[in-house]
């Protein structure tokens, strides 16, 4: 993952242990002041987010502690590599996109950031400037040349 990608998780892990941790087990102690627990639905939906937010640290613990962090910054511009940004022509619209490949934690298709794992970034790992990469996608093949390679 990125360092951005690693510093987003240790800034909601925080958040989650010192912010919304202590507020759920309020939350829970006033629905418990409420008498009757077997029909308390304040009782039960505090239970069930505290559930959530447990369920959520566990899994940033657990990315944070098996990550790798990759700075693109100093890696050669001959071949698309994680980090890189990638700028293609679709050949079928002409049209120009660019993306920047990020871990799965880190992707967001609107920003222009896609997941390793996606079906365009597997493609493109490895390519070079001018090479022709082919790719399926739900809507069908689409075809697209490498046009620039960057590490921003």
């Amino acid at each position: 993952m990125s360092r951005a990608g690693y510093q987003k998780l240790e800034a909601e892990l925080q958040k989650l242990k010192s912010e919304d941790r202590p507020q759920i087990v309020k939350e829970i102690e006033e629905a418990r002041a409420h008498g009757d627990l077997s029909e308390n639905a304040e009782f039960h939906a505090a239970k069930e987010r505290q559930g959530h937010i447990e369920t959520r640290i566990l899994q940033i613990e657990d990315r944070l502690a098996r990550a790798q962090v990759i700075d693109p910054s100093g890696q050669s511009l001959d071949s698309v590599r994680f980090g890189m940004t990638v700028v293609l022509l679709d050949t079928d619209s002409g049209d120009e996109v660019s993306y920047t490949i990020v871990g799965e934690d880190e992707s967001d298709v609107s920003a222009g950031r896609i997941s390793v794992t996606s079906p365009i970034a597997r493609a493109l790992l490895g390519k070079a400037v001018d090479d022709v990469v082919t790719v399926r996608v739900p809507k069908g093949t689409r075809e697209f040349e490498v046009r620039e390679i960057r590490a921003d």
